[in-house]
């Protein structure tokens, strides 16, 4: 590992993953680019936990750890991985910035993922590939000694978020959820789920998406457009998406 503090940031992410706070931002730029920001905010997973760690703990290099760094994947990337990638995903992995900012003392966890698509063939090849490249192959290398703790493999609610299919265009940004797929990661992720849920975490989910002109036609009636309509924010939580996977189904013109 070329970074020593990811194997401790990852083991608490990934331990913490259904306390996080969701929010994904896509701006798009007149000349068809667009930069996207997943944003993963775990500070108050830290305050519930912090109240059941023993001072034992809370005292130890690693609870103090302060970081506020960023990287490409590739850079985080075990070396013994490289070699799995094929040359696109390479290419991704190398573009693709992860952010991390922690301070465990002050309830401060965020990582976030960005990426600036140069138009829109790329951007329809990094939400199609972004699941495979940071999921199953750099992160899990740093979490495969300690990815089950409290009972739940906690990192599969990041992991395994490929379960939505995208239509992209320079006109459109089509995202429909796959439910066959989502029952399978709802299977799979039964009792981090059912934990969150007994500690009364909603884990709230917002996807923000800035548009350099007009939109056209937004299809989701729970998604609320700007006066401008340039700006197009769905909000929900994870509760109400078991409930409805149609609710974060959207068709975008513009």
């Amino acid at each position: 590992m070329k970074k020593p503090y990811l194997l401790i940031f990852s083991c608490l992410l990934f331990c913490l993953t259904s306390c996080v706070d969701i929010e994904e931002h896509y701006d798009f730029k007149l000349d068809g680019s667009c930069n996207v920001v997943y944003g993963f905010d775990m500070g108050r997973a830290v305050e519930v936990f912090k109240n059941i760690l023993a001072d034992s703990v809370k005292q130890t290099p690693q609870f103090n750890l302060v970081k506020d760094t960023t990287m490409s994947f590739l850079a985080a990337m075990p070396d013994s991985l490289e070699t799995k990638l094929s040359k696109d995903e390479l290419a991704l992995a190398a573009n693709c910035n992860l952010s991390v900012k922690m301070d465990l003392q002050k309830s401060v966890m965020k990582l976030s993922i960005t990426h600036m698509a140069k138009d829109a063939d790329d951007l329809q090849y990094y939400l199609d590939h972004l699941s495979k490249i940071s999921m199953n192959s750099q992160l899990d290398a740093v979490t495969k000694s300690s990815k089950q703790t409290h009972g739940y493999d906690a990192r599969e609610l990041l992991g395994g978020q490929d379960y939505y299919q995208y239509d992209v265009t320079p006109h459109k940004f089509y995202r429909i959820i796959d439910k066959a797929k989502f029952n399978a990661f709802l299977k799979k992720t039964q009792n981090t789920l059912v934990m969150a849920k007994a500690m009364l975490i909603d884990m709230p989910y917002k996807v923000v998406l800035n548009f350099a002109r007009p939109v056209k036609k937004v299809n989701n009636p729970r998604a609320i457009v700007s006066a401008d309509r340039r700006h197009v924010t769905l909000t929900t939580t994870m509760d109400d998406v078991i409930k409805d996977p149609t609710v974060m189904n959207l068709k975008i013109d513009f």
